[in-house]
């Protein structure tokens, strides 16, 4: 079972940017980092091979890492893309974050808090 899940639309859009990099057989990698107002910041990366720590997951022909250590506070997470007329982005749905800043780029957990920084 898949810890995070990732929409059509996610895959779609992480898919064109590994071809338009040249890495079309490319890895996304998400993460969590220790940072940020909150305490977390999600990280995403185009990496081209996994990591000793990390789990391949598949979505829509999407090959995705995530290191055995991120998995707890990822877990149950949904990435999504969505577009507008101010331009598109990625959002992610985590069901364990239980704060997030104002600025909308990190977030804390129960059990997981990390270091906040200024936003």
């Amino acid at each position: 079972m898949a810890i995070i899940e990732m929409t059509e639309a996610a895959t779609y859009e992480v898919k064109d940017m590994l071809q338009q990099n040249d890495m079309a057989d490319g890895y996304l990698k998400v993460k969590v980092n220790g940072g940020g107002c909150t305490g977390l910041t999600y990280g995403m990366s185009a990496e081209a091979e996994p990591a000793e720590n990390d789990e391949i997951y598949e979505f829509h022909g999407l090959k995705v890492l995530i290191d055995k250590y991120d998995k707890p506070v990822l877990d149950g997470t949904t990435i999504d893309f969505k577009q507008s007329l101010m331009g598109g982005g990625f959002q992610i749905d985590n069901p364990n974050a239980i704060a997030s800043c104002g600025c909308g780029s990190s977030f804390r957990t129960a059990k997981v808090a990390g270091s906040p920084e200024d936003c």
